[in-house]
């Protein structure tokens, strides 16, 4: 009996967290909406307008992703919280091998990997894994995808189901992309890192060496946070749930020493070729960039800060590989720099800026992958946490850059 007023008590208190969540949103969405609407553009003149020819949208179901002519006519999903719907949640770049084209990859919340090679898209599903867990921060490992997954204890059912705090099988964090068989295989699962059994990491981040988590433990009275930093002591690759105890270090940190793996640094800080290719308005303009390396670890954001500015701040992702930097703001204003797979140098190494699509209100475009000549960047109907509508576009480079005499 008491067990059953608990258990009322938590679900009450969920759909009354829900509720006042959805109150806030309408009343954030409505400020972000006329703030979008009298947003000052960014001061560019774009040399490059998309056209018809080189560009193709895609949506995605339940089952995959298909083409549409605008993102605007894919057919319409219900609204729900950003853990628990099919979309992009996190893109990355390979690193560049030598006379191959280098891949590109997208974590696709409850479905699956996208892995792009060039102008050729696969998804690779896996439904027992993808199901019910959300799923992102995409990192590489020897150009190998690394991503991880966990179960939301607000908006995720299965997270109460009463063999689930026994089951270590449900609580799997780390898991690694086999490009060639096109298959997921766990790294660690949560009971790996902690001893509290009913438990989620719900956040990392990897610095190349050491690994932060941020571990939510649930119980039928209350939810509490923990934190830990580990490293392998053997090859991250040969790991595995069944072996990781004998072949990690694992060490309690504090809450701060987490927020500081993920703590937002000064734009004057980012590097050179991010700055010289935002060097005409980077003075102007508020925003924030979060940046990635190809075939790198987490990413860093950087802060750019207006004192007393009235703007909007806007959200980018930037991406530096070895031959070529890309910079691509939520607004569809893209910049490039450098040489694409098996091309010259545009523009004699200045950045090129490109406009793509416009996009209807409410929608953004997020994070982005080159592979070889083709973009690949996600769009997504956005309202505060929750999201409908998803899908990407895929653009020839080719066309729209090296067809020109740049």
């Amino acid at each position: 009996m008491i067990m059953k007023i608990l258990n009322s008590i938590r679900n009450l208190s969920k759909i009354i967290f829900t509720s006042v969540i959805l109150i806030l949103s309408l009343g954030f969405y409505s400020c972000k909406k006329n703030q979008k609407e009298s947003l000052q553009k960014i001061d560019i003149t774009p040399e490059i307008q998309l056209t018809e020819m080189n560009h193709n949208w895609y949506y995605f179901t339940d089952d995959g992703y298909f083409k549409t002519d605008k993102p605007q006519n894919s057919p319409y999903r219900l609204q729900a919280p950003w853990t628990e719907v099919t979309r992009i949640s996190s893109s990355g770049t390979a690193s560049d091998v030598q006379n191959q084209v280098n891949k590109g990859f997208a974590v696709v919340n409850r479905l699956g990997i996208l892995c792009f090679e060039n102008d050729r898209i696969v998804l690779a599903r896996d439904k027992n894994l993808f199901s019910d867990r959300t799923a992102g921060n995409l990192v590489f490992l020897n150009n190998t995808p690394i991503f991880s997954v966990y179960k939301s204890a607000f908006f995720n059912d299965t997270i109460t189901e009463p063999n689930y705090k026994n089951d270590n099988s449900q609580h799997f964090f780390l898991i690694q992309f086999d490009d060639e068989t096109k298959v997921c295989y766990p790294i660690l699962h949560c009971n790996n890192l902690i001893d509290e059994k009913n438990s989620e990491i719900t956040d990392f981040s990897w610095d190349g060496l050491n690994w932060y988590c941020s571990i939510k433990t649930i119980s039928d009275t209350k939810n509490s946070f923990s934190y830990v930093s580990w490293k392998p002591t053997i090859s991250l690759l040969d790991l595995s749930p069944s072996n990781a105890n004998g072949n990690i270090t694992v060490k309690e940190i504090s809450q701060d020493d987490f927020r500081n793996t993920k703590a937002q640094i000064d734009y004057s800080k980012a590097p050179v070729r991010i700055k010289n290719m935002l060097s005409s308005f980077s003075s102007k303009i508020p925003f924030q960039i979060e940046l990635k390396y190809a075939g790198g670890h987490s990413s860093q954001t950087y802060l750019n800060t207006i004192p007393n500015s009235t703007k909007e701040e806007l959200k980018a992702k930037a991406v530096i590989s070895q031959s070529w930097s890309c910079v691509i703001f939520e607004d569809g204003t893209l910049f490039i720099e450098g040489a694409l797979s098996e091309k010259h140098i545009l523009r004699n190494g200045k950045a090129v800026a490109i406009r793509l699509p416009k996009l209807p209100a409410g929608y953004v475009y997020s994070d982005f992958t080159i592979s070889g000549t083709t973009l690949y960047v996600g769009w997504e109907e956005a309202a505060f946490y929750q999201t409908s509508r998803s899908g990407f576009l895929q653009v020839n480079l080719e066309k729209t850059l090296y067809s020109k005499i740049l």
